[in-house]
């Protein structure tokens, strides 16, 4: 597997597929280890015996062909110890067979040969389709050559029954490796399961998250060290929104006299000098884009702060826009939605303040909307609002969200100009609605502002 393919797979699988491989590379050697010793002991136990039985057998043979060579066949059909046995005895006139039947020719050369030079021999084979063990001496009458076969059917048996419990045995404790690698693993990467779940709370806008208190001496340092972080974090974000707010509030009544003034001598502008009514008209639009964005700051800094949960209620998205574009001036636009209710769970008012930004936002720089969207898609409530515009480069299409942005336009001032401030609101207000908020390329030209709010059960 390659170093990329690897890294692919989770921290937890690689442990467990270690714990796996490492226990079936330890059970697999011992196994083979037992497999050696258990079967070369047996194997060896059975030579013995049957090289034991086999020298006694000779000597019996040997003293009845020297007194009475007629007893033989009778002999050695007494001399088979069963029905799978077998036993060859060469003679200067033929082989005298006892037992089950196996032709001489089937017995190895190399047994025979060396038997008939005076070495015991003993070796392996099949016969007829048995495994046998052959042990080959020979017969100092008439110099002759004994060859017994003893069946090893039962020793098979047993090798076999041992092969399947130790192959078992090595699959099981694999199995339980790789178990006891995703158990181990998954209590050792709890704290960080708790880690990253926390630091994903704060960053969803959730500052009250923290890290329990940990009894583990190597644990205790990381969680004091996030809390202390999330704490100074959370006084660093409420102290700023304080700030805001605190300052949007004490700008509101002087911008308000200013306001008032200028809406004063702009009644008598006619009476003014023409420079003097440039630089008031000039001032009044400066004014009102002013008075705007400290409003939309005070809804920031009121955003800031956690929902409360009376907040919410069951809202049919497609009545709610509906609602807003028959407040709004100018000319109508219909929404386009199906005819069932397609219903969310949110704050009337934030999403009231969504759709009512979008709408400004093509009004100002997107030649206007042309089209308000609203259907079921994936298991979500999808807003749609489509503008004339130019459209949103692809580089900006995130940017646009922050505040104080507004994209191709940073530029641009005038009586209508934005604040910058209209889509950081948008994009706030979804993300307290666990939705997301993205731009798309309308069909046939312009930019298509796309809302997704999970869908509420009616």
């Amino acid at each position: 597997m390659s170093t990329g393919a690897l890294s692919r797979v989770s921290l937890r699988w690689r442990v467990s597929a270690a714990f796996g491989l490492g226990l079936l590379l330890v059970v697999s050697t011992l196994s083979i280890a037992v497999w050696n010793l258990t079967t070369g002991y047996m194997f060896s136990q059975r030579e013995q015996s049957a090289a034991r039985q086999a020298d006694i057998n000779v000597r019996l043979v040997d003293a009845a062909i020297r007194a009475h060579p007629d007893s033989l066949d009778e002999l050695l059909t007494g001399l088979a110890t069963g029905p799978d046995s077998t036993i060859l005895l060469s003679l200067p006139d033929g082989w005298l067979t006892a037992g089950r039947q196996v032709v001489p020719q089937a017995l190895p050369a190399e047994l025979v040969a060396q038997a008939r030079a005076g070495q015991p021999a003993r070796q392996r084979f099949t016969a007829d389709g048995v495994p046998v063990l052959g042990v080959a001496l020979s017969v100092g009458a008439q110099n002759g050559l004994y060859v017994e076969l003893y069946p090893l059917l039962e020793l098979d048996r047993t090798f076999r029954y041992l092969s399947t419990i130790l192959i078992a045995g090595t699959v099981a404790c694999s199995v339980l490796g790789v178990a006891l690698g995703a158990w181990s693993t998954r209590r050792a990467l709890r704290p960080l399961t708790a880690l990253t779940a926390a630091a994903s709370r704060v960053a969803s806008g959730d500052l009250s998250a923290r890290l329990p208190d940990q009894a583990d001496p190597d644990l205790a340092p990381l969680a004091t060290s996030f809390n202390a972080t999330a704490d100074a974090l959370e006084q660093r974000v409420r102290r700023d929104a304080r700030f805001t707010t605190d300052v949007s509030h004490e700008l509101r009544s002087p911008l308000t006299t200013m306001t008032t003034v200028a809406e004063v001598l702009d009644r008598r502008r006619e009476s003014m000098p023409a420079p003097a009514q440039k630089a008031l008209r000039l001032l009044l639009a400066e004014l009102r884009r002013f008075q705007r964005m400290v409003l939309d700051l005070l809804e920031i800094s009121s955003a800031d702060e956690q929902d409360a949960d009376h907040d919410r209620e069951l809202i049919d998205l497609a009545a709610l826009a509906r609602n807003v574009i028959a407040g709004r001036s100018g000319p109508g636009l219909a929404v386009d939605s199906p005819a069932e209710p397609l219903l969310v769970f949110g704050d009337r008012r934030r999403l009231d303040r969504v759709l009512t930004n979008l709408l400004d936002n093509a009004d100002r720089y997107g030649g206007g909307p042309v089209r308000v969207g609203v259907f079921a898609h994936d298991g979500a409530v999808r807003l749609e609002v489509d503008d004339a515009g130019e459209g949103v480069p692809a580089d900006l299409r995130e940017r646009v969200f922050e505040r104080f942005a507004r994209g191709v336009h940073s530029g641009r001032r005038g009586p209508d100009s934005g604040t910058g401030l209209g889509l950081a609101i948008v994009a706030d207000h979804v993300r307290r609605h666990h939705g997301s908020v993205h731009i798309e390329d309308r069909p046939g030209g312009g930019a298509r502002f796309v809302v997704e709010l999970p869908k509420a059960r009616g």
